[in-house]
Parts: C-alpha cells; sequence; structure tokens
C-alpha cells in the first residue's frame, strides 16, 4: 500500500450515576420517553445547572486508569450548537481546560505492543434523541431522557495504524472503564461508542492528511468494518487524483457503507467559551489520592497475576478476566477448590455457555462458587463422573435448591465404583458381543471404544470409566 493509514479515536462513555450530571434527573435506561426531565435537563429559562460530584470522580478514575495527568482546575465550556435533541442549543462540555491530559493505553496485536497516547479525558452531558417512527412518515419524535445524562470523552492520538489496531485500543479501554465501575460498556444501547478519525498520507510524508470522522458504530465488528470501507473510500479518491473532504460519515451497517452527514466542524464552528453558570472544577491532591487509593486491579495486571498464580494458560486467563465479575467468581471458585485449570474449565465451557444463552451476567447466575466448587469435588473424588457432573450441572442452574449433594443424593446419580457389581456387567457385554470380541482381539483396537459404550448405556453413565476400562483390558486383552 502506497499510503500509510493514521486513526484516532473519540470515546463516550456514559457513567454509571444514578442522576443526570446537572441535576437530579435519573440516568436510568428504557424508561418511557421524557420521563427522566425537568427544566434543567430541557434547558427551560431560568433553570442553573448543579455539578454531580460523582462524575468528578468517575473522571478521576478513568484518568488514573489510564495514566493521565489530573488538571487542577477545569473548565466546563459551552460548545454552541443547534439540533432538536439538544433543547438549550449547546452542549455543556470541556474544551482547553480539561479535566484529564496526557496519559496513554497499551495494546497487543499480533504479539506487538504498541502505546497509544490519550490526549485528553473530559466532562460533558449527552445530548436527547430523535425518534422516527416507521409508520410515521417525515414526522421525527424527541426524546429528552438521554439528555444532560454525564458522559466522559476519552480523545487519542492520531497513533494507530490499522482498523486490528483501533479495535484492540477499543476493547482495552472498554475493559477498562468497566472494571473501573464507571461505565458498563454496552456499545448496543450507546453506553459506550466512539467516533473514528481517519486519513491516508504517503509514506514518510510530515504532515497527516485530510481526515474524515465516522460515526454510528455500535459493536466492535462495525468499527473494523467502518475503518476498513473509509481506508479504501479514501485511497480511490486519492489513486484517481482527487482531494478528500473533510466532513463526519455515518456508517450504514446494513449497506456496509458510509454517507454523507455534515461537514467536520472546527472548534471555532461551535463557538466554544466558558459556562457563566459554572464554576471551575477544582482537585486537590487528597481527592485524587482517595480516588487512587480506591482503584480496583486492572484487567492486564489481573490477567499477569492470575496466569502467575494459578498457571493457567494466558488465552484462559484473558477470558476469565474480560469482565470483573467474571474473574471475581473465578477466583472465588478456586478458594474453594484449588484445582484452577478444572474450574477455569468448567466455567469457560458449562458456565458461560448457560449465562451466554440467557444473556445474564454471572452477578444473577443461580449457581455460587460454593455450589460450582461443591460439584467440582464431587467429580474429583469420583463421587460422580464429568458426564453426570455436566446433568448435576444443568439441574444446578435450573433448580431453586442447587446442591449439588442434594441433587446426587435424591436422584441417585452417584457414580458406580463398586469392583464386582461392575465385573459382572462388563461380563454380560463381552458374552453378548462375542464376535465382536474375536474382531478386537484380532486387531480391530477401535472396538474398545465400542465395549466401553455399552457399559456405560447399561449403566446410564454412572459407571466409573477408569474401573470400566481397567475391567475391559483385563477379560479381552
Amino acid at each position: 500500500m502506497d499510503y500509510e493509514i493514521v486513526i484516532g479515536l473519540e470515546v463516550h462513555c456514559q457513567l454509571l450515576t444514578q442522576t443526570k450530571i446537572f441535576c437530579g434527573c435519573s440516568t436510568h435506561f428504557g424508561n418511557p420517553p421524557n420521563q427522566n426531565t425537568c427544566p434543567v435537563c430541557t434547558g427551560m429559562p431560568g433553570a442553573l445547572p448543579v455539578l454531580n460530584r460523582k462524575v468528578v470522580d468517575f473522571a478521576i478514575r478513568a484518568g488514573l486508569a489510564t495514566d493521565c495527568q489530573i488538571t487542577p482546575s477545569s473548565v466546563f465550556a459551552r460548545k454552541n450548537y443547534f439540533y432538536p435533541d439538544l433543547p438549550k442549543g449547546y452542549q455543556i462540555s470541556q474544551f482547553e481546560l480539561p479535566i484529564c491530559v496526557d496519559g496513554h493505553l497499551d495494546i497487543e496485536v499480533d504479539n506487538q505492543k504498541k502505546r497509544i497516547g490519550i490526549t485528553r479525558i473530559h466532562m460533558e452531558e449527552d445530548a436527547g434523541k430523535l425518534v422516527h417512527p416507521e409508520h410515521v412518515h417525515g414526522v421525527s419524535y424527541v426524546d429528552y431522557n438521554r439528555a444532560c445524562v454525564p458522559l466522559i470523552e476519552i480523545v487519542s492520538e492520531p497513533d494507530m495504524r490499522s482498523s486490528a489496531e483501533a479495535v484492540a485500543y477499543l476493547k482495552a479501554l472498554r475493559d477498562i472503564v468497566v472494571y473501573l465501575g464507571v461505565c458498563d460498556g454496552n456499545m448496543e444501547e450507546g453506553s459506550f461508542r466512539c467516533d473514528a478519525n481517519i486519513s491516508l498520507r504517503r509514506w514518510g510524508a510530515p504532515e497527516l492528511g485530510t481526515r474524515a470522522e465516522l460515526k454510528n458504530m455500535n459493536s466492535f465488528r462495525n468499527v473494523q468494518r467502518a475503518i476498513e470501507y473509509e481506508v479504501e473510500r479514501q485511497r480511490d479518491i486519492l489513486d484517481e487524483g482527487g482531494r478528500v473532504v473533510q466532513e463526519t460519515r455515518l456508517w450504514d451497517v446494513d449497506r456496509g457503507v458510509s454517507a454523507l452527514m455534515r461537514g467536520k466542524e472546527e472548534a471555532h464552528d461551535y463557538r466554544y467559551f466558558p459556562d457563566p453558570d459554572l464554576l471551575p472544577v477544582v482537585v486537590d491532591e487528597a481527592w485524587v489520592e482517595k480516588v487512587r487509593q480506591s482503584l480496583p486491579e486492572l484487567p492486564v495486571a489481573r490477567c499477569q497475576r492470575i496466569v502467575a498464580d494459578f498457571a493457567i494458560p494466558v488465552a484462559d486467563a484473558e477470558v476469565l478476566t474480560a469482565d470483573r465479575a467474571m474473574a471475581d467468581y473465578f477466583e472465588a471458585v478456586v478458594k474453594l477448590f484449588p484445582q484452577p485449570k478444572a474450574a477455569a474449565n468448567w466455567i469457560m465451557v458449562e458456565l458461560m455457555k448457560f449465562l451466554n444463552e440467557d444473556k445474564i451476567s454471572v452477578t444473577q447466575c443461580p449457581i455460587t462458587p460454593q455450589g460450582l466448587a461443591d460439584l467440582l469435588g464431587l467429580i474429583g473424588d469420583n463421587t460422580i463422573s464429568g458426564k453426570i457432573g455436566k446433568q448435576v450441572f444443568s439441574k444446578m442452574y435450573s433448580a431453586a435448591d442447587n446442591d449439588p449433594r442434594q441433587i446426587v443424593e435424591d436422584q441417585g446419580l452417584a457414580q458406580m465404583s463398586d469392583a464386582g457389581e461392575l465385573a459382572v456387567i462388563v461380563d454380560e457385554i463381552i458374552d453378548a458381543n462375542d464376535d465382536k470380541v474375536k474382531d478386537y482381539q484380532q486387531g480391530k483396537v477401535k472396538l474398545f471404544g465400542f465395549f466401553v459404550g455399552q457399559v456405560m448405556k447399561k449403566t446410564k453413565g454412572q459407571a466409573n470409566p477408569q474401573m470400566v476400562n481397567s475391567l475391559l483390558k483385563e477379560k479381552i486383552g
């Protein structure tokens, strides 16, 4: 490729506060339209904003987690533009003096580590939402529930050089804000969303090319597709001798193309000026240190520790630590049943399968860490087989009383480990399949699995597999 790809991301994170940034209205998602509103968030004359302290706490948390400098005094500004979902005619944001500056985030793509600079993190309010009903043409409704919901915007340096790097950065950032408890990371609901600034320049050129901004990307996959499409679009223009125009484009998920939304605005287009209704945000060192002490162990550090402490593969640790609650669950199980690899396998295969089917978090899982540890203990001491364990697990998940020992006892699922009882069953299988015994003894060794299967079928899966194998080898060679 004759061009170097240059990508920067602007990520908006909706904060997990109970109330909005400048008023006491609820931030709950999914309420009826315009229910979470008041004179402040609908821009009524004379209504004055009051800053939610929790928003500042969350912004500081995000800044510290990304190695930003926390600005001692930051200022809110009015960003002026006119759109139906913006009731005041301006958005309260931060411009020249944001709360966090000069951070970074490390990513890894194709086993290559790279540091992505973070220019700034600033606080702002969200706009409302336009609704276009399918059954009514030419009409737009506006829902102000989202107006004044608190956001932080995390602006990267233009340090990414591929769609893969952009997705890796976005995933790492999402993991951090979710671990911090400042954002739920839900891209479909728009609580974690990004705009991508993309440009191309000739290799070795000192200056950046003209950039286009992509909006409306609601998944990691769509971010990757949109960036790759935009790279091809700009390359075609440049190859034909044309000039890329600075503009904002919307990504059409269904068609897999981007379309012009509007010309790309510059700062002067918004006529920023300090908001006269809000004082500067003064953050002293004591406040910063208090937030610093409350930070949890972050995803990368936790992944590395789990690999070191429990000797499980890195790939397993990455899956288990992608979600903070899941990592907590895993460590709670291992504390009760100190066989990390077995615990990891059951969580990643069985537990996650059920959670994904029901689309719930592990925090809503009916099987407690104690319950899973008890089940693994029953398998470990040969009370039940792994196959029966899966049946018990399913019953635990759907039962109100999910004590595995009680389920095994009530339903008679304990493993058959009586050598004499199993020997009788093995003899019956051998006697009933004399021709297959001869074939096996003449070299068709794959038939051994047939005999094992017949014994397990006869015992409804409750025979001790090791004992069955041993008895069969003893009797048919």
